[in-house]
């Protein structure tokens, strides 16, 4: 009699793994691309062709998009000029000069970077009538200045102010001399500059408070 019985064939099984999900990384925006190539291109044309002589259309051209699209993103050239360019001021280390050669070291460090910084005086002339260009230069002097007030200044708590009174000597130095190009400005020597306003930044930097 044959045998009826079934048999299930067996089969070995394979514990389950739980898997775990993998979030892809996010797509960047296309407006991020777009603002990405705008400021690459916006930084050569600067550096090849200085602020005076670069263009929103050959900008944009170098980025292979519309001049609308420059002005949708940034306004204006001044606006864009801020959100381009970096600048390193280099500010020395006070606390290896003398302490009363403090003021006179800063100012002829200023003078330097002045006479010699393109983007630096550039973007001078663009924060006095542009917003984005007025941020950008508070936030160069907020973030460099600001440290080397801190070597020498006597009252931590006043750093900030005595940081401000510095700004308002090198920057309208910057303004008179190099900007607007008053004569008597332009005339002087940085020999005469430094012994100027050497001492009043010396003051600014370590006297006691008034």
């Amino acid at each position: 009699m044959p045998d009826r019985t079934r048999t299930t064939p067996t089969t070995s099984a394979t514990p389950a793994t739980s898997a775990t999900p993998t979030t892809p990384p996010p797509t960047p925006r296309r407006s991020d691309a777009t603002r990405t190539a705008i400021l690459d291109a916006a930084r050569e044309r600067f550096a090849a062709d200085g602020y005076e002589r670069a263009t929103i259309r050959a900008i944009a051209k170098d980025a292979n998009i519309d001049p609308s699209m420059v002005m949708r993103y940034y306004g204006n050239k001044e606006g864009l000029f801020a959100a381009a360019v970096s600048v390193d001021l280099r500010m020395p280390d006070l606390t290896a000069l003398p302490r009363e050669e403090a003021g006179r070291g800063l100012v002829a460090h200023f003078l330097t970077q002045w006479e010699e910084n393109e983007v630096l005086t550039a973007l001078l002339r663009v924060g006095i009538t542009n917003k984005s260009g007025a941020e950008r230069m508070q936030g160069i002097f907020r973030e460099q200045v600001l440290p080397v007030a801190r070597q020498t200044c006597p009252d931590p708590e006043q750093v900030p102010t005595r940081a401000a009174l510095v700004a308002t000597q090198l920057l309208g130095l910057a303004l008179t001399r190099y900007v607007l190009r008053i004569p008597a400005a332009e005339q002087l020597s940085r020999g005469e500059i430094e012994a100027w306003l050497g001492p009043t930044i010396q003051r600014y930097l370590t006297a006691p408070s008034p």
